[in-house]
């Protein structure tokens, strides 16, 4: 290690427990383009003494041919690991560096700057328990400041340090430090992010961030590691309740069964009294066990396996608390949203929601309002781009055990992830559970879907067909209607352009209108086959993940996706009400197949090519499918 030595054999051990002893911060560094994160990040590494000799070697060579000071060592290159970071000066992926003091350890998350990677700054900040933001002196508060300070808050951090750096490019000018101090506070005053400490340092040079600059002996604060080895850890998950989300069901043999994960607050004994949510059941815990042994009490950040003393069914994701302070369990949430995707987020569109080990399909409706970090206002919108900010309204498929995100990060936040491509394309914080999700519950019926489809001689089922307008959907679905309707069965055929005349008469053609279109298609699909009948979806419905939604509101075996394949040509050329042309003239926005894309279904029950069979043939082959698949064959 670079100027140091290792402690000798005989010490080694009493070191190693002198080092476990020591209590941890973490931290991240945020803020504008190239004020200097990288820098000072390594400028700590460097003068905690946490770089070895032969790093030191490689940053000497690094610093020839990527770095900005000349014949200086370049700090940001201990951090930027990344080849574009080097050719291009900046941090693009989140860096994790480890250092200690003879006080404390440390884990630091340098954050990027640049406002297309805000979603890496959230995942930095999401575990952190302080936030360094820095100023470079020379530009002041910048929008990339004010945006990560909102972040910084919103994601529950509560203390920070304002670190103005660059100071000795502008002579270390105490009217300037201070100026940027009031313009910053103010700003963070209407936030709420009241406990910030402001350090002037130069982290090229050193100044101020280990040892005290001469160069400003107008600031009699401490330097940023002095501030940093006091600073407060985060009490809160130590008082609070316990909590502890079931990653895994340990069950090496058939003469144990655990429950293994991470506590996310509070502390736990054997013996004591919990409840397994979302079910209710309560039992007593019997062991905790590690591979260390049994403990007589686990605490917060613990990483344990529960034993219960009853026989009760547990799984992951399910939630291990407190009998006497358990958490809620809802279903529809308000929560704020940080976008972190190049495609928007639209109303009604349903994603997967994962929070902790649980994941549930999920549906943001209403987008309530978008918020302007620069001024704080509260907009209008439909729709969230990349790296917008929104408070909505969030429906799940089934109940969830909650905390808000203010109260405890582990059970009050979510990541959203697209249905098709598995991409994580939000952040979400739970603010509260909505009155309603408490007061409506499914009402138990005696006569169900399954009784009422034998009434009729017939297994329910959807038959969802999409393609292009003109594809000939509707012609299609209005033979195999009535070749069903000739068998005596049960049926009903739901039409896009039926339906928009009453049902969806309020919805346009844009993106958001076209999911919510699906998405109330679906659902009164889904009281249809609960009511026994065979149902026929007639709709170009372009997106899969809007057909991925309706399909996950069915059984296994209910949902029949058929692809009715036409070439844009072809249907063109069919064109009897002239859309197409309407559409190539621009007199019709968002048409399907010109300036709105179809997503053709990849792994369809059925395709259907309308260049080689007819209307008819196609509705025989539908039919002839259904009698294989026992929809009818049975009866």
């Amino acid at each position: 290690m670079a100027r140091a030595r290792l402690p000798a054999a005989a010490e080694v051990a009493a070191w190693l427990e002198a080092h476990e002893r020591k209590s941890l911060l973490r931290f991240i560094t945020c803020g504008s383009v190239d004020d200097g994160k990288s820098t000072l990040i390594g400028r700590l590494l460097y003068e905690t003494q946490m770089v070895f000799d032969d790093q030191l070697a490689a940053l000497g060579e690094d610093s020839r041919r990527f770095g900005t000071r000349g014949a200086e060592l370049d700090m940001a290159l201990l951090v930027d690991g990344l080849q574009a970071e080097r050719e291009q000066g900046i941090t693009i992926d989140v860096a994790y560096r480890y250092f200690a003091t003879a006080r404390r350890k440390f884990i630091v998350a340098d954050t990027p700057g640049h406002e297309q990677y805000t979603r890496n700054m959230v995942t930095g900040a999401s575990n952190a328990d302080l936030a360094v933001i820095l100023i470079d002196a020379r530009k002041g508060v910048l929008t990339q400041t004010r945006r990560h300070s909102y972040l910084v808050r919103l994601l529950g951090i509560r203390q920070a340090v304002l670190a103005v750096n660059k100071m000795d490019l502008v002579g270390y000018a105490r009217e300037r430090f201070e100026s940027i101090v009031a313009d910053y506070r103010a700003f963070a005053g209407r936030i709420g992010l009241d406990a910030v400490t402001p350090i002037p340092l130069s982290a090229a040079l050193g100044e101020n961030v280990t040892r005290a600059g001469g160069a400003m002996p107008w600031y009699a604060g401490p330097t940023l590691l002095a501030h940093l080895e006091a600073a407060p850890g985060d009490a809160r998950l130590a008082a609070a309740p316990f909590r502890l989300p079931v990653q895994w069901v340990n069950r090496p043999n058939a003469d144990f069964r655990g429950f293994a994960g991470q506590i996310a607050s509070g502390s736990v004994r054997p013996g004591e009294r919990v409840r397994i949510l979302p079910s209710g059941r309560e039992a007593r815990v019997a062991r905790l066990v590690t591979a260390d042994g049994d403990l007589t009490e686990a605490a917060a950040g613990r990483s344990v396996t529960v034993t219960l003393d009853a026989e009760i069914d547990v799984g992951r994701g399910d939630l291990i608390a407190a009998a006497d302070a358990a958490p809620e369990v809802a279903d529809q949430f308000e929560a704020t949203i940080v976008w972190l995707h190049e495609e928007p987020m639209l109303q009604g569109r349903a994603y997967l929601m994962k929070s902790g080990a649980r994941t549930v399909a999920a549906t943001v409706t209403p987008l309530k309002h978008r918020i302007n970090v620069d001024t704080l206002e509260h907009t209008a919108a439909e729709r969230l781009e990349l790296n917008d900010i929104g408070v909505c309204e969030v429906e799940l498929d089934q109940p969830i055990a909650f905390e808000p995100y203010e109260r405890n990060r582990a059970l009050g936040g979510f990541i959203l992830i697209d249905r098709i491509t598995n991409a994580t394309v939000g952040a979400g914080l739970i603010h509260f559970a909505l009155r309603r999700s408490h007061n409506i519950h499914w009402q138990a019926l005696d006569v169900d879907k399954q009784l009422r489809a034998r009434q009729k001689g017939q297994r329910a089922c959807v038959l969802w067909l999409t393609g292009l307008s003109g594809a000939g959907k509707s012609s299609i679905a209005n033979r195999i209607e009535k070749q069903l309707a000739a068998q005596g069965r049960h049926t009903y055929l739901l039409d896009g352009d039926n339906v928009r005349h009453g049902l969806n008469k309020d919805l346009g053609f844009a993106a958001q209108d076209r999911v919510e279109n699906i998405r109330r298609v679906a659902e009164v699909a889904r009281l249809m086959v609960d009511a026994g009948l065979i149902v026929l979806v007639s709709f170009i419905s372009p997106f899969r993940a809007e057909r991925s939604m309706a399909r996950a509101l069915f059984a296994p075996g209910e949902f029949f996706e058929i692809f009715v394949d036409t070439p844009l040509a072809v249907a063109e050329s069919r064109d009897v009400k002239g859309l197409y042309r309407k559409a190539r003239r621009g007199e019709l926005r968002n048409f399907t197949g010109i300036d709105s894309p179809y997503e053709a279904p990849e792994h369809p029950e059925m395709r259907i090519d309308t260049t080689r069979v007819s209307a008819d043939q196609a509705a025989d082959l539908v039919v002839a499918h259904l009698k294989a698949a026992g929809v009818t064959g049975g009866a």
